[in-house]
Formats: structure tokens, sequence, C-alpha cells
């Protein structure tokens, strides 16, 4: 089965309807058929920060949200650890030149190790890295 990366940009603009990429994640989620997703605690954790200082609603709908992920079957969260930190630091420690972010290179690594080549999100850091962004 055909894997796909799931980074932050992509779930925040599936669960917020005012998001600009709202509309395309929704289609987006829908086309995908015979896809296992396939992202990392620190994604989900940059998502927990992101909707925590937009209103107590939101942000129990996003933890309602999560906890629908952790029992969905076509999704693989590949957990924290030391071995993923210190091989996501080790990128963003030779990527001086880019503004990547942590959890950025963590999902990089994450990617390279899998052998996923696609990911879903607009953020062209994931192409400067050689890997195929499916929002434009």
């Amino acid at each position: 089965m055909k894997q796909i990366f799931a980074d932050t940009f992509y779930w925040v603009a599936l669960i917020n309807p005012q998001d600009n990429w709202h509309q395309q994640a929704r289609e987006v989620t829908s086309s995908l058929k015979n896809v296992k997703l396939v992202t990392t605690d620190e994604v989900l954790v940059e998502l927990l920060n992101f909707m925590s200082v937009r209103g107590a609603n939101r942000k129990r709908r996003t933890v309602e949200f999560i906890d629908n992920l952790l029992q969905n079957p076509h999704l693989q969260v590949i957990p924290q650890n030391r071995e993923s930190f210190l091989q996501g630091f080790e990128l963003y420690r030779r990527r001086p030149d880019k503004e990547y972010s942590l959890t950025d290179c963590i999902s990089m690594t994450v990617m390279q190790r899998l052998k996923i080549s696609q990911v879903l999100t607009h953020d062209n850091h994931f192409q400067q890295e050689g890997f195929i962004i499916l929002f434009e």
C-alpha cells in the first residue's frame, strides 16, 4: 500500500474551516484511496501547540480529532523517541542555511527512513530536500 506523509499543514487545513487550504484538504482527503497516511507524534504535538491559542472550543475539537486519528487504521503515527529526535537534530544541524523547524527535520528523516516521497503539505522546505509536496 502506498504511503503518504501528513504534515502539520495538512492537519491544520483539514480541521480549520477558516483555513485558506481547508476545501482543498477536504478534496485531497476524499481522493485518497488505497493509501496509508503516516505522521509523527512530533507533528501532532505541533498541531496541538498551534491550536492551543485558538480558544477552548477549537482546542477541544482538536483533542477529539487527534483521539480519532489515533484510532484510524489507515494512519500510522510514528512514536517520538530519542533516535528520531537525534536523526532530526542532525539534519537540523546540517542545514544552518535553511529555516527548517526541528519537527520538519524529524518528519524528513522519518520519510527518508520509510522511503516516502510524497507529503501532504504546502511547505516548500520538503521540496528543497527532494520530496514531492501535494499542495501547490
